[in-house]
Order: structure tokens, then C-alpha cells, then sequence
């Protein structure tokens, strides 16, 4: 069964007032999440990935020893981060529930420094890229960037929030200011209820 781009769980516009405009929802899901799925699904059709998961996909066709990834990761991959990336904004559910706040606290000393190591991760990815807030195999929260379509499936942890850095992503609202995006991603963007159920 094919894969189909998933619809927004919320309006076109309803992180406009929050710093993410219409117009980038409008070409980074309908079109570069659209893309991802269509190319996906042609390059799985008739392969021993056809009728599979995401995850087992990504798992399966992650090469830790390549510098370029495949084609079927790199779409696949793409369209896991990005279904994943919808559900963790939103309108609603922007107060940090109380245990994810003391978990913050007890893995980074506070959500500040969370924060701080979190837009340095983004910043600091060159190119194209997320940064993450993952649960380790061990446990453990900690904050990851990975390059291209690269996700935290590959290392066996746990996503718990994740921020598209793709120039695509940030550039219609902030040009080429990616830590300005960072920040509004943290502080006006992020549904911490969502990063909450994924503990």
C-alpha cells in the first residue's frame, strides 16, 4: 500500500501569528512533503521495501558507512521527519507540561540551557539538516543533529521533538537568519504537550 502525504493537523495558517506563515506551510508541506512522499513511493514500488513501514525502511536501508544515503532512505526517511515535524507545532499545547520541564532540568540543568543546546545543534548543522531532543537508547534525554534526512530511528533513540533546518523550512519568514527560527520554533511553535507523550 503506497504512502500518502498526511493532512495538517491544523490550518494553513494557524502558526501565522506565531511566526510561520501560510505561504511556507503552503510549499513546504504541499509540495516538499508532497515530493518526498511521491518519490518514495516510486522508488519502493516493486522492491523488498514495497508493503513496509516508514520505520522499517529507514532502519533498513540507513547506511552508517555512506557519505550519501539512497535514494529510498533519503525519501522515506524525509517523510517520517516531516509527519513527525507537523504533529510537534501547533496552535495549542505551547505550556511545558510539568514532567517534561523537570525532565529538561534534571538532563540540562534548565529549560533555558535545553534550549540554548537545542538552537546551537540547528545553528550549528551546516547545510541542510534537524536537530533533535531525543531519548537515548540508554535513557537518557539529549539533544542531536543529524544531516540531511538522517533521523534518530537510524541510532535506535527515540524523537521526542525535532526542527526541520532545510533552508525550505525558515527561509520565506526568515530569510537567512536560521537561529532567529530556532528561537521562534522554541519559544512560540513547539506543542510541548506532543513532546510530552513521546517521553
Amino acid at each position: 500500500m503506497a504512502f500518502e502525504l498526511p493532512d495538517l493537523p491544523y490550518a494553513h495558517d494557524a502558526l501565522a501569528a506565531k511566526g510561520m506563515s501560510a505561504e511556507t506551510m503552503e510549499y513546504h508541506h504541499d509540495i516538499h512533503h508532497k515530493a518526498y512522499v511521491d518519490n518514495g513511493n516510486k522508488l519502493i514500488a516493486g522492491t523488498e521495501w514495497e508493503g513496509k513501514t516508514m520505520e522499517e525502511i529507514i532502519v533498513g536501508t540507513y547506511d552508517k558507512s555512506a557519505v550519501a544515503q539512497n535514494g529510498i532512505f533519503n525519501n522515506i526517511s524525509q517523510l517520517w521527519n516531516h509527519n513527525q515535524f507537523w504533529e510537534m507545532m501547533g496552535p495549542d499545547g505551547n505550556a511545558m507540561p510539568t514532567e517534561l520541564e523537570k525532565a529538561l532540568v534534571e538532563s540540562f540543568g534548565s529549560v533555558d540551557e535545553f534550549k540554548s543546546q537545542f538552537s546551537a545543534a540547528g545553528a550549528g548543522q551546516f547545510g541542510s539538516g534537524w536537530a533533535w531532543l531525543v531519548k537515548d537508547t540508554d535513557g537518557a534525554l539529549k539533544v542531536t543533529k543529524t544531516e540531511n534526512g538522517v533521523n534518530p530511528l537510524c541510532f535506535g533513540q527515540t524523537a521526542l521533538l525535532g526542527c526541520d533546518v532545510w533552508e525550505h523550512s525558515y527561509y520565506i519568514d526568515f530569510r537567512n537568519k536560521r537561529p532567529a527560527y530556532l528561537t521562534n520554533f522554541l519559544d512560540n511553535l513547539v506543542n510541548w504537550e506532543n513532546v510530552a507523550g513521546r517521553m
